[in-house]
Parts: C-alpha cells; sequence; structure tokens
C-alpha cells in the first residue's frame, strides 16, 4: 500500500469539497454518509480501484469522505485490515476501504456500476 504515516508521501483516496474547496457533481447528494480517513495517513486518491490507476490527488490528514458506491478491485492492507473493496468518493475517484473507517468489512453503500 502506499499510505504512510507521519509526513511522508500518500497514496490511496479521493477528495471532494472538503479537500478541495470546489464541490464535485457527487458532492451534491444529501445522504451520503461521510468516513474518517485512518488518523495520521495520507492517502492517495486514485482514477480506479487499483494502485495500478493514476493519482489524482492525495488527501490531506485527518479528513473525512463520502462513500457514493463500491466495487471489488486491488487487494490492500492498511490499518483497517485487508480488502479488495474500494470507495468511490468523487467522480472517477477511489481509495482503498482499507484506508477508510466505515465500520464494516464489507459494502456500505451501492456497487459502483
Amino acid at each position: 500500500m502506499e499510505a504512510t504515516t507521519g509526513t511522508a508521501p500518500a497514496t490511496e483516496t479521493t477528495a471532494d469539497t472538503e479537500v478541495t474547496g470546489q464541490p464535485t457533481a457527487t458532492a451534491f447528494a444529501a445522504d451520503v454518509v461521510r468516513y474518517p480517513v485512518a488518523p495520521g495517513y495520507r492517502v492517495n486518491v486514485r482514477s480506479g480501484p487499483g494502485t495500478q490507476y493514476r493519482i489524482v490527488r492525495t488527501l490531506a490528514y485527518n479528513v473525512k469522505v463520502p462513500v457514493y458506491c463500491q466495487k471489488p478491485g486491488e487487494r490492500i492492507t492498511g490499518p483497517y485490515g485487508t480488502t479488495a473493496l474500494w470507495d468511490n468518493i468523487a467522480d472517477g475517484e477511489f481509495v482503498s476501504d482499507a484506508y477508510v473507517n466505515t465500520g464494516s468489512d464489507g459494502y456500505v453503500a451501492p456497487r459502483c456500476s
């Protein structure tokens, strides 16, 4: 996994209004729950569900991200376990669920189409 602690470079995840200051099309969904990213980690947001996808951005420390939908992808180990589940946090932006505290090892949002 690419996420790191301290001031080192980060890994999986995406941002929306909270991180960038600019709303995305998906930022307007009223019923989407925001979940905290693991404390002390900066997470890379990817364009797809795996580390082979390009990094779109890196999340700031201690942010909460919306999870609009989830899909299977590359298996990742992080502070919340090992999983192949990836969270869609904005249009075309994914982070590994291993770095997002959803309180579940399974799906907490609809499956992405």
